[in-house]
């Protein structure tokens, strides 16, 4: 068993690690107009849960999808701001790797829509 340093078990490096994760996404949601779209957008599918009284596992899929979205969301916006720093003049490589990473937080919206749309329409038509 290899012999591990003080450095690799220090509690305060893990408390930092922590600290910078928050802070990243408390500046994402400062930041990022979309992020705080896709906020609102979980909102609206937990009071809508609540309401349907949804199922553990359908609250799992809502949870799962909705966490795909702000993940792709942030990888995306840290892409556009690397990308930004990297090469601030237009680049054609530059734009094709933010379409790109654009397309997957698309991607990952429209597979939380289906999501969506399978646990809560059957209750929505019901209402009517």
């Amino acid at each position: 068993m290899k012999n591990m340093s003080k450095k690799n078990l220090s509690l305060k490096r893990l408390i930092k690690s922590f600290g910078y994760a928050f802070n990243g996404i408390r500046v994402f949601v400062r930041q990022e107009q979309n992020a705080r779209i896709h906020l609102v957008a979980l909102c609206c599918a937990v009071a809508a849960g609540f309401f349907f009284r949804i199922t553990p596992s359908e609250w799992i899929a809502v949870i799962f999808a909705a966490g795909s979205v702000l993940t792709a969301e942030a990888i995306n916006s840290s892409i556009e701001e690397l990308s930004d720093a990297v090469s601030p003049e237009r680049n054609p490589k530059i734009k094709l790797v933010k379409d790109l990473a654009a397309g997957a937080v698309l991607l990952a919206t429209f597979a939380a829509v289906i999501v969506g749309a399978i646990i809560f329409l059957p209750g929505i038509v019901a209402l009517f």
